[in-house]
């Protein structure tokens, strides 16, 4: 199922079209409304109009998760805060984040949840429970996408307690968590005499803050009995719908009308072009409106799949070191 299948199924040269002109308008945007990037631009006398073509990215300067940590969120920020619609501050063990949003921003981070969410077959009658803090942006994007979509929501919250008390009142049959959570919840059921797979949930989305792979998955898979279904969230990006799998299951999708992917070799800035080989994945928004991110580098070891997937996608495929396909 698609959510925007004319999106999704898009003509790849259409596609190269509307990035570049996004690509365009992000890199104008930045250079003229942000005080970090206008800086970085004009001390490598770079101008927005170096960007003619896709493969002009690699003119600019990569950005990488220490020189974020050194850079004030507001200097980042594009706009007065007046315009800022929600804040998020986000404390993992690689540091402190502050990112901020505007409404467009929001609107369309919740399309794009509205996406992972369909591709893995959550539809209107699924009960979704949501085990998480929602004062955490990234669970917020997928509260509001599940009521765009009509599911019945059940905010689980983190006190356990909870959990058990409304595990019996409802059926939940999908689960959006993080492994550690999921974990917390087997756990407890135990601690009371009961087990998981006896419960109706089917799906599990695990919300990974440090890797595009749960390292967890084929344990929470056996331990659960469902079918688990990664979903990305670093606090850099601020989302955790950027990279989705489908309910093939092969290989991650990567919403490319929204974020422009690049291969790097590790440890250097040179672009690996060919599909099938490692690298690291470096990112550019091309529609974010208060922070916009370009050439960040991710950490994230890749490749790029060469075969389309059988679900009609077009969307640039890519696959972990520990990817099954």
């Amino acid at each position: 199922m698609y959510a925007n299948e004319q999106i999704e199924t898009i003509n790849r040269e259409d596609l190269k079209v509307l990035q570049l002109e996004r690509l365009k308008k992000t890199v104008e945007w930045a250079y003229e409304k942000s005080a970090y990037y206008n800086q970085v631009f004009k001390k490598r006398k770079i101008k927005p109009d170096c960007i003619q073509s896709l493969e002009d990215i690699q003119k600019l300067p990569v950005l990488n998760l220490a020189t974020l940590h050194r850079t004030d969120a507001f200097d980042i920020l594009t706009l007065p805060l007046s315009s800022v619609m929600r804040f998020n501050h986000d404390i993992e063990s690689t540091g402190e984040l502050t990112k901020l949003y505007t409404k467009a921003d929001i609107v369309k981070n919740v399309e794009m949840m509205v996406r992972c969410l369909i591709a893995a077959d959550v539809i209107r009658g699924s009960v979704v429970g949501i085990q998480g803090d929602l004062s955490d942006s990234k669970f917020l994007d997928v509260l509001y996408a599940l009521e765009s979509i009509g599911v019945t929501v059940v905010p689980l919250g983190t006190d356990y307690r909870q959990w058990l008390r409304l595990m019996e009142l409802v059926s939940i049959d999908t689960l959006i968590t993080t492994p550690q959570l999921v974990m917390q919840l087997v756990i407890q059921l135990q601690a009371v005499g009961k087990n998981i797979i006896d419960y109706p949930i089917s799906k599990i989305f695990c919300i990974n803050t440090s890797n595009i792979q749960n390292p967890l998955q084929q344990h929470i898979q056996e331990r659960t009995n469902s079918i688990v279904y990664n979903m990305f969230a670093p606090p850099e990006i601020g989302f955790a719908g950027m990279i989705y799998q489908c309910s093939e299951r092969s290989g991650l999708h990567l919403q490319e009308d929204y974020y422009l992917p690049e291969l790097l070799h590790f440890d250097s800035e040179e672009v690996l072009s060919e599909n099938d080989r490692m690298g690291e994945l470096v990112i550019t928004t091309l529609a974010a409106q208060a922070m916009p991110l370009i050439r960040y580098r991710t950490g994230q070891a890749v490749r790029r799949m060469s075969d389309p997937c059988k679900c009609g996608r077009t969307f640039t495929r890519i696959a972990t070191p520990y990817t099954r396909s």
